[in-house]
């Protein structure tokens, strides 16, 4: 037997009550937009979400989600935040953008394919970006003064799209690190 999706719980029971997508809504503290888009499984919802939905349906939480392990989101975010905030710790300790992300996925990798593929991702985005920030730096001697523009613009750009990757990998569990060089390259 076919276990049910979040999605098609959530549509079935929301006509089951006869509510629209808006009435929803109103009963909960979720925006229209989230609802429309748990319902299209254009996203996976934090618990939290869930609860306020089943809370607005009437229902229990079960009747919407099956969870094997009740604590395995909250702990797959732990990580998930460990992974993508830890190279925050490089702006401390030099290279410690790679080595703490580095660790996380070495110990990580193995118990769920999403660590290893979130790993690999984290690690060889701030690689590619402390290449960039050595090429920079080292373009002081050729360009002196010019060079201070392209350090600043990498520095920005990594802090960016960590911060960025960080809160999708929180919020939809997905991360996308434009133009890194695939040092770690994903498993076959």
């Amino acid at each position: 037997m076919k276990q049910q999706t979040l999605k098609e719980n959530l549509v079935y029971q929301r006509k089951l009550k006869g509510y629209t997508q808006d009435e929803l809504s109103e009963k909960t503290t979720v925006g229209v937009r989230t609802i429309q888009r748990i319902e299209k499984g254009e996203v996976q919802p934090h618990l939290q979400t869930v609860k306020l939905l089943a809370v607005g349906l009437n229902i229990e939480v079960d009747d919407l989600i099956v969870l094997d392990n009740p604590k395995e989101e909250t702990i797959k975010r732990k990580w998930m935040l460990m992974l993508h905030a830890s190279p925050f710790f490089g702006l401390i300790i030099p290279f410690a953008n790679v080595l703490f992300p580095l660790f996380t996925w070495i110990s990580k990798a193995e118990d769920h394919k999403i660590y290893d593929a979130h790993g690999r991702s984290v690690i060889n985005f701030h690689c590619t970006i402390n290449l960039l920030l050595i090429i920079s730096l080292l373009l002081f001697f050729p360009f002196p003064g010019f060079n201070f523009f392209g350090t600043g613009a990498v520095f920005l750009f990594g802090i960016i799209f960590s911060i960025k990757n960080t809160m999708s990998a929180l919020g939809s569990g997905t991360c996308y690190y434009p133009l890194s060089i695939p040092f770690l390259k994903p498993q076959a």
